[in-house]
């Protein structure tokens, strides 16, 4: 390999030395490459081992490859999600002195699929809207910084499992840029209408290969992405006009929008020259309300939806146990101890690629409730994680790195909170195939 090799990293991992920079990703050796599913690109991308890691390793230009490893550290420091920017790898040539691509070095996200290895045989409508649900949350939330994408798309997008929904994140950055000054309305709506145009096109190809439910529309769908945009910009950006004497509806906004997953860091507040009428406009709104209260009690770093549900538990767990006037952060650690980290340690080792901890807790929270409701009666919640581990989570497929074939019996036995625990309501009508693939 020629010592001109040049890599700009951040991280300074001597690992990197260590991959085969000298042939073209295309030829590198399969002990070195790591067997995961990915999305469709216009570039070559390959999975490798670095480290105790897996990274994305994309052929592309100098020039490219660079611009998007400084628009993914940016993107991060704004707390956007995306993928991990690794290094960026230049001056490659060959054993004969043939120049090879530059690359672009990520680390891959954990427990994380590309849309096309979120189902085994057809996409169902539900699970599809849930993706398109995901997309328009994160577009929304690059646009509130100003980034235009220009190439949102499903195959751009990497998703997480979310109790129930999904959260999605971004990986490809090539085409974007961050204007200081925001958005105007019309690039908004350019990169909407490119949304909605890209995900008919790939949900269009799924149906011509018959990997669809005949019930699925994709024109439908994909046009689903742009009402819940839209919907989601006017809850956090939109002003809001009452009478003076209906003070109680800028509470009422603040609570809409922390139920949404967001917090106002800055509210304007106006009223007209008579003193009648007030307007109020959130103008600075940050994402994560639930995450970084289940952060702050448990040190938990979770999705937004897991923390949600984790903090539902944690209060019925404080009401059921008459503990709602003792000091919350105590009371967190105490349920975290008896409560959540027995069934994270229950999970046999060889199951624990499947789903992250957070994800597994949400799940048999459901199982546990439909269970119940089959019995007539409150479920044990040690019988619960035997009947889920056994029943769901064995025959999932791994999520974490490479997918596998099923395990042995699970045998452990765990210490957890009386049977009358409470555990927070779940809809009934809210149980989906989340047992079966997606």
């Amino acid at each position: 390999m020629s010592g001109s090799l040049s890599i700009t990293s951040a991280m300074a991992d001597p690992a990197l030395l260590d991959l085969p920079w000298e042939l073209p990703l295309e030829s590198w050796p399969s002990d070195t490459i790591a067997a995961l599913p990915k999305g469709i690109s216009r570039h070559l991308v390959r999975f490798a081992h670095l480290g105790e890691h897996i990274v994305a390793i994309k052929e592309t230009t100098a020039e490219m490859a660079k611009g998007e490893y400084e628009m993914l550290r940016t993107l991060q420091r704004l707390e956007i999600p995306c993928v991990e920017p690794v290094a960026v790898i230049t001056n490659r040539t060959d054993a004969e002195g043939e120049e090879l691509k530059p690359v672009l070095v990520t680390r891959h996200l954990r427990f994380s699929l590309p849309y096309r290895a979120l189902f085994s045989q057809t996409l169902r409508p539900d699970t599809a809207t849930r993706l398109v649900d995901a997309l328009a949350v994160l577009l929304v939330r690059l646009h509130i910084v100003g980034f235009f994408w220009g190439d949102v798309s499903l195959s751009n997008t990497l998703f997480r499992r979310d109790a129930g929904a999904f959260a999605a994140y971004l990986v490809d950055a090539e085409t974007g840029k961050l204007y200081e000054g925001g958005l105007s309305n019309g690039q908004r709506e350019n990169d909407l209408e490119i949304a909605r145009v890209n995900i008919a096109g790939e949900l269009l190809d799924l149906e011509a290969g018959g990997r669809v439910a005949d019930e699925l529309d994709p024109v439908r769908i994909s046009n689903g992405i742009v009402d819940a945009y839209r919907a989601l910009w006017t809850e956090l950006t939109g002003s809001e006009s009452f009478e003076a004497a209906e003070r109680w509806r800028i509470n009422e906004r603040v609570q809409r929008l922390n139920a949404l997953g967001f917090d106002i860091e800055e509210l304007a507040i106006k009223t007209d020259e008579s003193g009648t009428t007030v307007r109020i406009q959130p103008k600075v709104v940050d994402a994560g309300h639930h995450q970084r209260r289940l952060l702050r009690l448990t040190g938990l770093d979770t999705g937004e939806n897991q923390a949600r549900r984790l903090l539902n538990d944690l209060d019925s767990y404080r009401a059921s146990y008459g503990k709602t006037e003792l000091d919350e952060e105590m009371v967190a650690h105490e349920w975290l101890m008896r409560v959540f980290e027995p069934v994270v340690r229950a999970i046999p080792s060889e199951l624990r690629g499947k789903l992250e901890p957070a994800e597994v807790f949400h799940q048999l929270l459901e199982h546990r409730w439909f269970m119940a409701q089959r019995a007539g009666h409150d479920i044990p919640l040690a019988e619960a994680v035997t009947s889920y581990i056994n029943t769901v989570l064995r025959h999932r497929r791994d999520e974490a790195t490479v997918i596998g074939p099923p395990t042995d019996a699970f045998t452990a036995a765990i210490e957890v909170v009386p049977d009358t625990a409470s555990i927070a309501a779940i809809d009934p009508d809210d149980e989906r195939d989340w047992r079966l693939n997606v």
